[in-house]
């Protein structure tokens, strides 16, 4: 009988041991239903794909021309035809995301209002809860996820702040729904 009680709190343990560890690119409240998060990153668009780059988000993978203008804040967002204008935070985690720049990825959808994709490397993180996410926040979720927000709502976790679309509107509608290719460079 002790043995059955000992390998049932085991049994429980590990359940809440698992479900804790669980924890992804969440941004949604976590009391609404939510789209079943991936165990591991989505493996980029296809290799041989024109304008996709062999080793995305790898860090030291900078082939980015412009890198004598450390200064420059301004991104350029490319989804297919759509391209969108942003700014770039100024913080040590914004400098450490443009030393990847250009960078082509597969983004995948979660809860209907965010795309995110795994860095291969870990990036400096300042993160807090904003409380409310906006239409064209582009931010880091943990060290290494990094999550375009297209929809507004309120939040309960903790980003680090990379930029934000100067003018999100038509965002949603190039984003669309599942996968969708998205490349991010200086101008």
């Amino acid at each position: 009988m002790k043995r059955m009680i000992v390998l049932w709190m085991q049994a429980i343990l590990f359940s809440l041991i698992v479900s804790v560890g669980s924890a992804s690119c969440s941004t949604d409240d976590p009391t609404l239903p939510t789209q079943p998060e991936p165990e591991q990153p989505v493996p980029p668009a296809n290799p041989d794909e024109p304008g996709v780059d062999d080793n995305p988000g790898e860090l030291g993978n900078n082939d980015n021309p412009d890198d004598n203008n450390p200064m420059s804040n301004n991104l350029k967002i490319s989804i297919g035809s759509s391209s969108f204008n942003a700014t770039l935070e100024d913080n040590a985690t914004a400098t450490a995301f443009k030393a990847l720049l250009p960078m082509t990825v597969s983004m995948s959808d979660m809860n209907g209002n965010e795309k995110y994709y795994y860095l291969q490397g870990s990036l400096p993180t300042a993160s807090s809860n904003p409380g409310t996410i906006r239409t064209g926040d582009l931010m880091l979720y943990g060290s290494s996820c990094v999550v375009l927000f297209y929809e507004t709502f309120s939040t309960s976790y903790s980003y680090t702040r990379l930029g934000r679309v100067d003018n999100p509107s038509g965002l949603a509608s190039a984003l669309g729904s599942g996968n969708v290719t998205v490349t991010f460079e200086l101008q």
